[in-house]
Formats: structure tokens, C-alpha cells, sequence
């Protein structure tokens, strides 16, 4: 019972970063749903900025989202270039890239048999 409370909130706050990533006009937002393909995170949050300015404001307004679904952040690296950022709250994970950065990286690619959550505004 306690792993699915877990889950669940996991995928709330998996939503609602997505959601906010939306909202902030980013771009191509995908939800990963990793669950039992990763020993390491449940889902990734994988979106496309255009600009250093709208990745820093997206991954603090993430922050601060966090925060009310009771996630704790575990590390964040590529902040101050922001070309990408990476997020790590363990259960979800975010990524948010430039585009050259998401064309090379390609993280769908290589979660390619993971199942996609729909992101209720696009």
C-alpha cells in the first residue's frame, strides 16, 4: 500500500512539473513513465527550451512545486549553462534541455519500449 501512495505521488508531481513546463512554453514535453524498467527513478520529465533564462525559471518554478507535493530534491547539475538541467527528486527525475542538447542526448530513444503519460495541456 505504502509503494503505491508513493507511486501516486510520484506521478502527481511528475504531472504537475510537466504541466508547469507546458505553461512556461517549453517545448515537446514527455512524461517517461519508467516504472520497473529503472531501478533508479519511476519518471523521467523531459522538455525543450529555448532559452537559458526560461530553463533557470522552469527548473526553479519545478523547485518550487516540489516543495508542495512534498518531493525533496536530491541534486540538480547544469544550472549555471543551462543548456541541461537535470533534477533529480529519485522518484522523478527532470530534464530540461536546448534543443541541440535534446536532439543529441535523444533520452526517448533510449527508453524507447517506456510507456508516455499524456500532459494534460498540450
Amino acid at each position: 500500500m505504502a509503494r503505491t501512495k508513493k507511486t501516486d505521488e510520484a506521478r502527481a508531481f511528475a504531472l504537475a512539473a510537466a504541466n508547469n513546463a507546458v505553461d512556461r512554453h517549453c517545448t515537446d514535453v514527455v512524461i517517461v513513465d519508467l516504472r520497473g524498467k529503472s531501478p533508479a527513478t519511476d519518471y523521467f520529465v523531459i522538455a525543450t527550451t529555448t532559452s537559458p533564462r526560461q530553463a533557470r525559471t522552469v527548473a526553479d518554478e519545478i523547485h518550487d512545486l516540489a516543495r508542495i507535493h512534498d518531493h525533496e530534491r536530491f541534486g540538480v547539475a547544469g544550472y549555471d549553462q543551462a543548456r541541461w538541467i537535470l533534477i533529480d527528486y529519485v522518484d522523478v527525475v527532470i530534464h530540461l534541455f536546448d534543443k541541440d542538447y535534446r536532439e543529441y542526448y535523444d533520452l526517448e530513444m533510449l527508453w524507447g519500449d517506456a510507456d508516455r503519460l499524456k500532459v494534460g495541456h498540450q
